[in-house]
């Protein structure tokens, strides 16, 4: 299985190269294994909200398979800080605050849930 995950993701970066005309450099090779995440778990999501828990497992572990090359998560608290720290910068409204925390925690951390820290902050 692991196989053919990578092959898959190793496409998904090609299309990705071929689609912008010249070869990711480590940040959008992120952004293509990130999404490829992404894509999993919304997936198997669905296919568990589908009554079809055996197909959600299979999404749920290709998607750890793909894990483990991003570099590790960040923690809630982690881009808490780093939120107080963009607001302590000067950042007062929620696009300056997300424009300076998002290059640090692309494929690192969720953005919904990025921004959802950042209107708790700000509040």
């Amino acid at each position: 299985m692991a196989t053919v995950v990578l092959t898959s993701l190793l496409s998904e970066v090609r299309y990705r190269e071929i689609e912008i005309g010249e070869e990711l450099d480590d940040s959008g090779v992120q952004a293509v294994v990130a999404k490829g995440i992404k894509q999993r778990k919304d997936a198997a999501q669905q296919m568990s909200d589908g009554g079809r828990p055996e197909l959600a497992e299979k999404e749920s572990a290709e998607a750890a398979i793909i894990q483990v090359y991003l570099p590790p998560a960040l923690s809630e608290a982690e881009v808490r800080d780093l939120v107080r720290e963009a607001i302590d910068g000067g950042a007062t409204e929620m696009g300056a605050v997300m424009g300076r925390i998002m290059p640090k925690i692309k494929g690192r951390f969720d953005g919904k849930e990025a921004n959802r820290l950042v209107r708790e902050e700000l509040a």
